[in-house]
């Protein structure tokens, strides 16, 4: 990870980075760094923790030894350093041949895959871990303020990853603990809960689940992926013996797996929450789309990259079939799934609704949005209700009350609890929610609708 020393950047700019290009030195400034195989990958020390000396041996075959280092910080703060090898951008420092930036979205994100070999010490306290970076943007200089994505492959000493633990996964043929913290920006750390020396995977196997879980989107930048050590204490011994990043090559025929049969739930008299199981597919599944009919004919009506949709504006007291398709960074598609029969409430009386979101209070990472104000302005009495609006780029939603929230990619989905979602003619009622963003964006969530 990279965290404090952020604001160094501008003054080492010029003179940290070492310039052959075919050089594999012993690297003991701070923020040295070189570049192996022809420019293609990218060895940095970077010391950017701690002052204290370390040294790293460049492989110029695809990896480093870290040979000296003499750290020796409390585990319950941040690391010494990262030594890293890296494809991609890192403070305006390069890689040539990578093809970052790229979209998540793009079709041939999902066929790029990266592997690794490491060597521990018995000694030290420390992750062994890949930094794979996302951002909103392009970008190729600067602190990327979408998704940090750690993956430990191992860990010794008292150390944990940012945030608390969310839940467990199985992927990339391991068992993994899942934890979240923003610190500025998303990080989603992947801890193997038994250590491995190497790993062979593709980005989106781990980026996907963390769009699965409101984390990052689709609509982000890969822009560099890494992978080295965050030592607390020693460090010696520490060993990248190989590494590499690039796409699997070939063409993908082969489509995904029929998703499950979709289920509603949050039914109003204009719009029903859907989801479903997820497809499987040999390189990974990138969204899903979502067809609707009220004849004989389907047709697309939105896309999702979880495995749930919100679909909205539907005419009170009619039926609708739904069916669900997955595609894959290929475009490849799947079959489309059984069929799910969903009819609307009957709305009483063409009541409609507005909602109005107010903030109250903001700082530079984060505000709390209180009241939402929802109004019942048709002429008879409403029976729940649904609020949909759009999270900025980067927003996490960290707490709400008074209604029911659920996210996929930017759309966020607030529903009625079961003591305020009976509104007489002219009545309100209201919920809040709290969220965080990147530090000094003003951006606020906007487009309240009410069904």
């Amino acid at each position: 990870m990279r965290r404090a020393y952020i604001s160094l950047i501008a003054l080492f700019a010029t003179c940290l980075f070492a310039t052959p290009a075919e050089a594999a030195p012993v690297l003991c400034d701070k923020y040295a760094s070189t570049t192996i195989q022809s420019g293609r990958y990218v060895v940095m020390n970077n010391v950017w923790g701690a002052d204290t000396a370390q040294c790293i041996d460049v492989n110029q075959n695809g990896g480093f030894t870290v040979t000296q280092a003499a750290h020796n910080k409390p585990t319950n703060g941040s690391p010494a350093a990262y030594p890293a090898i890296y494809a991609g951008c890192h403070y305006a420092t390069c890689s040539t041949g990578s093809n970052l930036p790229i979209q998540a979205s793009a079709s041939g994100f999902a066929a790029l895959r990266s592997t690794v070999s490491m060597t521990y010490p018995s000694s030290g306290a420390y992750n062994a871990s890949y930094d794979i970076w996302f951002d909103p943007t392009p970008r190729t200089d600067g602190q990327n303020t979408g998704a940090e994505i750690m993956i430990w492959l191992n860990r010794q000493g008292s150390v944990q990853p940012v945030g608390s633990q969310v839940g467990t996964v199985t992927l990339a043929g391991g068992s993994w603990q899942v934890w979240y913290g923003n610190i500025g920006w998303n990080v989603i750390s992947y801890v193997r809960t038994s250590p491995a020396t190497s790993l062979d995977f593709t980005i989106n196997t781990f980026y996907a689940d963390a769009i699965s879980r409101g984390y990052a989107q689709r609509s982000w930048y890969l822009t560099s992926v890494q992978a080295g050590f965050e030592p607390w204490v020693g460090g010696a011994g520490l060993a990248v013996n190989s590494f590499s990043f690039g796409s699997t090559g070939g063409t993908d025929t082969t489509p995904p797996s029929t998703p499950g049969t979709p289920a509603a739930t949050g039914t109003t008299s204009t719009g029903t929450t859907l989801s479903w199981a997820a497809s499987t597919d040999n390189v990974g599944v990138t969204g899903y789309d979502v067809l609707r009919a009220t004849g004989d004919t389907f047709a697309v009506v939105g896309s999702s990259s979880t495995t749930s949709f919100t679909d909205s504006g539907l005419s009170p007291a009619t039926t609708y079939r739904y069916r669900v398709r997955a595609r894959d960074g290929a475009n490849n598609l799947s079959p489309e799934s059984a069929t799910a029969t969903v009819t609307t409430l009957s709305g009483g009386g063409g009541g409609g609704c507005t909602a109005t979101g107010t903030v109250q209070n903001s700082w530079s990472n984060g505000y709390v949005v209180q009241p939402v104000t929802v109004t019942n302005t048709g002429t008879s009495a409403k029976n729940g209700w649904t609020v949909t609006f759009t999270l900025p780029a980067g927003h996490t939603i960290t707490g709400s009350w008074n209604a029911s929230l659920t996210v996929s990619g930017s759309t966020v989905t607030a529903r009625n609890l079961g003591h305020n979602g009976a509104l007489a003619p002219n009545a309100s009622t209201s919920f809040g929610f709290q969220a965080s963003r990147p530090d000094g964006n003003t951006q606020a969530p906007s487009g309240y609708t009410c069904a």
